[in-house]
């Protein structure tokens, strides 16, 4: 994006002049000191968020329709936020000297859409060989990759996603060649020059696993194990045995002291996991599968924080809330491979119903520009179904239920004082093909206006391209 780069520049130079000119990159820091010590055999966060909010102005948006995210809805309501955050909604809220306000009349206001399975960055746009770094499918536990380190931030994908989506924050993952796939990484979705510069503070980390015909294909077809679904359990439980055994020694030797262990990069993440840092994200299609990997998680001391394209999670409705998992679902998204083939609509109008933690998904470059469509079309299922979704409950689908089970809740996910001010202001019902975002905000500050053509995201790849500045 042209013009938040220069934002961001401005944002730099500002930073320098109040740290004596030290830069502000995660390389310019000193490494932290290692242990011993309960947590410090190691460092658990080598490579830093850097992110610092762009600068914005003091806002007032009134006279929208306002859907806060947590299934609250406000009718000719108004949302102030200043300094990055959200500071009162409600109606007949009166401008203070100096905001800027803007008259939302037949719009809506949402917080910012939140994508809980995306690969942008690591197959990124264009989507040619030598950007495809999203899957490291040389053995089934890679547990060692970080995906964060294939992030691209000059992705073109990341600005189509705010301009046409709203999407304010995303989770990357690696792919689902393998069990064990590597860790996941949270972002916000503005320019920035590193990765770290987009990475979300404070986000945990995630561990992507996979099960089914994934990985039994991928490593079947080399003549090696898993080629069946046990064969996936059975390396499975084998790499958690040893991760319990490697969690064991490290935490004698933070506790005790002595000749520290042998690093084990996978292992680290793995030993992540059982001390409850890490949430395990688990691509998984089957409910008897689900079912299994639950399980497998009581046996070896960790949770599974939430199933990813989860189609037959409508069948473990009562499983999945008794485990506080989340299902993390497509509209209407199935049948591309047989454990992909029992879908139904009604999946998350279901896990709605029962009272699971549920959400929408997009793991596409396209889909994640249309993640309102698809909570619609979801929504839409359910109600000729019988069951009943009103617009402001459906919103939490895409926004305060992913931020949960990314452990960013407190943070974002909704519209609530103190939050960050990740907003949305749409230019219609955004349950309508017609609606697109009208503005977006990311922690106060104004990176999208469909009205301003000095802010339509342009990345540094794009400048100088045909279409560069194209309304996407």
């Amino acid at each position: 994006m042209r013009t938040t780069f220069l934002l961001g520049a401005a944002l730099g130079l500002s930073a320098c002049a109040t740290t004596g000119g030290k830069a502000q990159t995660a390389s310019s820091d000193p490494a932290p000191a290692a242990g011993p010590g309960k947590g410090k055999g190691y460092s658990h966060d080598p490579y830093p968020s850097t992110y610092h909010a762009y600068p914005g102005a003091p806002t007032l948006v009134t006279h929208v329709t306002i859907f806060d995210g947590e299934g609250g809805r406000i009718d000719d309501g108004a949302v102030l936020f200043r300094d990055g955050k959200i500071v009162a909604l409600g109606q007949n809220l009166a401008a203070e000297a100096g905001v800027t306000v803007i008259d939302g009349t037949g719009k809506y206001l949402t917080p910012g859409v939140i994508d809980i399975h995306s690969h942008l960055g690591d197959y990124p746009s264009p989507g040619v060989q030598a950007n495809s770094d999203g899957n490291e499918a040389t053995g089934p536990v890679t547990a060692e990759v970080w995906a964060e380190h294939s992030v691209w931030p000059q992705d073109p994908g990341f600005g189509r996603a705010l301009a046409n989506g709203g999407v304010t924050t995303l989770q990357i993952l690696p792919g689902s060649a393998n069990l064990f796939g590597g860790r996941s990484v949270v972002v916000k979705n503005v320019y920035a020059r590193t990765m770290q510069g987009m990475k979300f503070p404070g986000a945990p980390y995630g561990l992507k696993m996979a099960c089914g015909e994934n990985p039994k294909r991928v490593y079947g077809s080399k003549g090696r194990m898993p080629s069946t679904r046990m064969g996936n359990i059975a390396v499975d439980r084998q790499t958690w045995a040893r991760a319990q055994e490697y969690k064991r020694r490290w935490d004698k030797y933070e506790e005790k002291g002595g000749e520290p262990p042998s690093r084990d990069l996978a292992m680290d993440t793995l030993r992540g996991v059982l001390d409850g840092e890490i949430r395990v994200q688990n691509h998984c299609y089957r409910a008897d599968e689900m079912a299994i990997v639950m399980d497998m998680a009581k046996e070896f001391g960790y949770k599974v924080t939430a199933f990813h394209h989860a189609v037959e999670a409508y069948k473990i409705a009562d499983l999945l809330k008794a485990n506080n998992t989340c299902a993390a679902v497509w509209a209407d998204w199935y049948g591309f491979k047989m454990e992909a083939y029992d879908a139904v609509p009604e999946n998350l109008a279901i896990l709605e119903k029962e009272g699971a933690c549920a959400m929408i998904h997009s793991d596409d470059e396209n889909g994640i520009q249309r993640l309102n469509q698809e909570v619609a079309k979801a929504r839409a299922s359910g109600i000729k179904a019988g069951f009943t979704v009103s617009e402001e409950a459906a919103w939490k689908w895409l926004a305060i239920n992913p931020a949960k089970a990314l452990g960013i809740d407190d943070k974002t996910g909704s519209l609530k004082a103190g939050k960050m001010a990740d907003v949305v202001l749409w230019n219609g019902n955004p349950f309508s093909v017609y609606t697109r975002p009208q503005m977006v905000w990311v922690d106060g500050a104004l990176l999208y206006d469909a009205n301003d053509p000095k802010r339509r995201p342009v990345s540094d790849f794009e400048l100088g391209q045909p279409g560069e500045g194209d309304t996407k």
